[in-house]
C-alpha cells in the first residue's frame, strides 16, 4: 500500500514562507505525476496547486501566480512545495497526491494533510 506522509505546516505571517514536503514509501519514479493539492474552509473541492511529472515537467494552478515552486528528490523519495509571498487565503489543508496507471486505469493515492495557516 502506498504511503504519502505530508509535513512542514504551520502558522505563518502574510508575505511568509513555508516549505512543505511529501515522503513516499515507494520510488517516486513509479508514479505518473506527484503533486500538491489543497482544500479551503468551507470547501468541498480540492484544488491542484502544483504537480510535477515522471519526466519533471511540472504545472500549477492559477492562483499561483509564481509563488510557488514544486521539485523533488528522486534518491530521497520527497516532493516539495516551497511556498513564498503566502496570503490569508493561501489558508487551507494541503495534500500530497500521486497517480500511477496511466490514462486507462489510474490510480491516486492521497496523504492525510497538512494543515497551513496564513495569519493578515
Amino acid at each position: 500500500q502506498v504511503q504519502l506522509v505530508e509535513s512542514g505546516g504551520g502558522l505563518v505571517q502574510a508575505g511568509g514562507s513555508l516549505r512543505l514536503s511529501c515522503a513516499a514509501s515507494e520510488s517516486i519514479l513509479s508514479f505518473d505525476v506527484m503533486g500538491w493539492y489543497r482544500q479551503a474552509p468551507g470547501k468541498q473541492q480540492r484544488e491542484l496547486v502544483a504537480v510535477i511529472t515522471r519526466g519533471h515537467s511540472t504545472n500549477y494552478g492559477d492562483f499561483v501566480k509564481g509563488r510557488f515552486t514544486i521539485s523533488r528528490d528522486v534518491a530521497k523519495k520527497m516532493v516539495y512545495l516551497q511556498m513564498n509571498n503566502l496570503q490569508a487565503e493561501d489558508t487551507a489543508v494541503y495534500y500530497c497526491k500521486s497517480v500511477r496507471g496511466g490514462t486507462w486505469a489510474p490510480v491516486a493515492y492521497w496523504g492525510q494533510g497538512t494543515q497551513v495557516t496564513v495569519s493578515s
